[in-house]
């Protein structure tokens, strides 16, 4: 056929091979890789997005032909091996940014740095939550001169967490394969952070530290995902698979206030346990340990509960959750003994370094989300002595007073055992204005417990019987003790306190469910919105 005679390419043919074009660059590293990373138990970028995305979501990409034949040299880069875009999960619009592990490993090319970067002021300027589905080996290092040092490459994109965080938009990471080097911020200045089995956290690799200091370590070890659940408590939730960490992911995006605003059930499902399994929980003295789960199972929606940093913290419990279909976070006081891979024993009771870091995170991060929060308080108060000094209980301490006093988010907290001492302030009492704070009959308010604060308000007034004219005789002695303790108990009686407004009411605990579904409502309603208006005065 003559060239006469050829037909001319037109708009459509033109069309039609981009949208070819296209679905090759989508295949990432093509099927060798994706192959590769299934054989590790792990599904490709594409594969995690769609089933992050609620089912039949559109989905908006961006930045598909980045690095389209930019480094030849080094091999194809299909999407600079990272696909962003914008899509729906749990009804919320998110933008979602997924290395591709196909491609050199998930590893940053300039262009890599600059699609994340785009993808970051998008959902800045949109107001978008932001997901990171994390698989890469960090920096392409045969081309780190162009990835690491100026104003718009790598370290741009910490700098953008930072910034997106201060400005109140969320932000979500799940790490599922490889975070190494400086890539290990990005998701640790997020939000909230997923971590699946198998997959590494750390800035140096086993090797580059074997290199580096000369110790041998094994990557579980170094940066695992369960060391970071378990020690270092970086990560808030221990994923078994993809799968697993996906539906998390939904169900912590379904919490936002965006989410709940538009879509909320107006009755979620009934809790698990019965309002009178409480009675068989909790002893009226408050000597009986238990579990606080059990305890969240009469009162929390049935599969509501998504525990925040489970591994960390142990006696504190934090938590998301919902009750009667409205989200909310959780901080209750765990009454089980507990073991932790670094200090062994804790009580249960107490509040330790480890557990007040968790729990002002989590304060934090539920005013991020715009979560109420209830406090189910049964504290003794912190640890004391010398291991707890120089864990810098105080520093630890401070940290979550202030984040709880500088929250903004309703909060609502519940009396169901002792509050005593600090553990009262940490945990929200009267002074840290919630919107309301109940009591459970048995509860108990004071500085501390009635047999230590008694022994030793008694040992003071002994003392200055003692420095007076008359000794006191050892029978009148004991009859001052037992007038002191019987002083105290009074005081520390939930009813004493009732009385002088240090909380709202005093409710049976079977009926802690209700009386909390209509609070929550009262609390989500719209503030009042003023205006100057004087009325009818004289001129």
């Amino acid at each position: 056929m003559s060239s006469r005679t050829a037909r001319a390419e037109t708009l459509r043919d033109r069309c039609d091979k981009i949208r070819a074009e296209e679905e090759q660059l989508r295949e990432g590293g093509g099927k060798a890789g994706q192959e590769r990373q299934h054989k590790l138990g792990r599904l490709v970028a594409r594969e995690r997005i769609a089933r992050l995305l609620d089912r039949d979501a559109k989905f908006f990409e961006i930045g598909l032909w980045a690095a389209y034949k930019m480094y030849e040299q080094w091999g194809r880069v299909p999407a600079a091996g990272a696909v962003a875009g914008i899509g729906n999960v749990a009804n919320v619009p998110c933008m979602i940014v997924a290395n591709d592990a196909t491609v050199k490993a998930g590893a940053f090319f300039p262009q890599t740095v600059k699609k994340l970067i785009r993808a970051q002021r998008i959902a800045f300027e949109n107001n978008l939550p932001l997901i990171y589905l994390v698989d890469s080996a960090g920096v392409f290092l045969p081309m780190q001169d162009e990835i690491f040092p100026d104003e718009d490459d790598f370290g741009r994109i910490f700098r953008n967490n930072s910034v997106i965080s201060a400005a109140g938009i969320p932000q979500f990471a799940a790490i599922m394969g490889n975070c190494v080097a400086g890539g290990a911020y990005l998701p640790v200045l997020c939000d909230k952070i997923l971590m699946t089995e198998g997959s590494g956290l750390y800035l140096a690799g086993p090797s580059l530290v074997k290199a580096a200091i000369g110790q041998i370590v094994d990557q579980e070890e170094l940066g695992g995902a369960k060391m970071h659940s378990e020690i270092s408590g970086t990560v808030d939730f221990y994923e078994k698979d993809d799968e697993a960490c996906l539906e998390k992911l939904r169900s912590l995006v379904a919490l936002l206030a965006e989410a709940n605003g538009k879509y909320a059930m107006p009755r979620g499902k009934d809790a698990v346990k019965p309002g009178d399994a409480i009675y068989d929980l909790i002893s009226l003295d408050g000597h009986k340990n238990y579990d606080v789960r059990d305890l969240l199972a009469t009162i929390v929606d049935a599969d509501s509960l998504d525990e925040y940093k489970a591994e960390y913290g142990k006696t504190l419990v934090t938590a998301y959750a919902r009750v009667g279909g409205r989200a909310v976070g959780i901080v209750a006081s765990q009454r089980l003994q507990v073991r932790t891979k670094t200090e062994g024993i804790q009580m249960g009771g107490v509040i330790y370094s480890d557990s007040a870091d968790k729990a002002a995170r989590f304060v934090m991060d539920c005013n991020q989300a715009e979560l109420p929060i209830l406090f189910f308080q049964d504290v003794t108060g912190f640890m004391v002595g010398k291991a707890a000094e120089q864990s810098g209980i105080i520093r630890s301490g401070a940290k979550l007073v202030n984040a709880v006093s500088n929250s903004i988010v309703p909060k609502i907290t519940i009396v169901v055992g002792g509050s005593f001492g600090a553990g009262n302030y940490a945990l929200c009492g009267k002074a840290y204005d919630p919107r309301f704070i109940l009591a459970w009959p048995n509860a108990r308010y004071a500085v501390m417990g009635a047999a230590q604060a008694s022994d030793t308000v008694f040992s003071i007034l002994a003392r200055a019987k003692e420095r007076g004219d008359k000794k006191a005789a050892p029978g009148e002695l004991e009859e001052l003790r037992a007038r002191v303790k019987a002083s105290y108990e009074e005081q520390t009686d939930i009813r004493y306190g009732a009385a002088r407004g240090w909380i709202d009411a005093i409710i049976q605990p079977h009926e802690t469910r209700d009386v909390l579904t209509d609070l929550l409502r009262y609390v989500s309603r719209p503030p009042a919105k003023g205006r100057f208006h004087t009325g009818v005065i004289q001129v």
